[in-house]
């Protein structure tokens, strides 16, 4: 971005992978939180046992206190880039954030469509109706997080193997 650069640690939307999501989320200074926007996607992510989630509440519980939710496949709704759809997922999705402690009001939505880059980089002239920022913009309005050195040493660990014969 123009303010920071980013490194982006992708943890695995699938249940397999929910170690690896801890271990990077356990290490990011804010979470994009992508929110499938299709009519049955978004429906199981944010069910009892969605990874919408569960992914939202690991971040809660790692310290992860900035969030941006990313509405993607907006292309794919039906009407697409349908602001109703957006609208119902934006109240949704704020209503179980703030159960889990977040502000959803300091939260930006992006509608967005990563496979047609609506909304990435550049305002997309298909989702006129969003008036809020791109996901580059909400991106750069991120507060560095304070990094207290005189703090003892914080350390996530994945596993432990203990290897015979050392």
């Amino acid at each position: 971005t123009t303010k920071y650069y980013c490194t982006v640690i992708d943890a695995p939307g699938h249940r397999d992978f929910i170690k690896n999501m801890i271990t990077g989320t356990s290490q990011a200074d804010c979470a994009v939180l992508i929110i499938d926007s299709t009519t049955g996607g978004f429906e199981a992510g944010i069910s009892k046992d969605g990874q919408t989630r569960e992914h939202a509440l690991l971040a809660f519980t790692l310290g992860v206190k900035q969030m941006i939710c990313c509405c993607n496949k907006m292309d794919a709704t039906t009407p697409k880039y349908s602001k109703a759809r957006y609208d119902e997922i934006v109240k949704e999705v704020s209503s179980y954030l703030r159960k889990v402690g977040y502000n959803p009001d300091k939260i930006p939505f992006v509608p967005n469509s990563g496979f047609e880059g609506d909304n990435m980089i550049e305002r997309s002239t298909n989702l006129d109706w969003y008036k809020g920022p791109t996901l580059l913009e909400a991106l750069d309005q991120i507060n560095e997080p304070k990094r207290p050195s005189d703090k003892p040493l914080r350390l996530p660990l994945q596993d432990v193997y203990k290897i015979g014969g050392i």
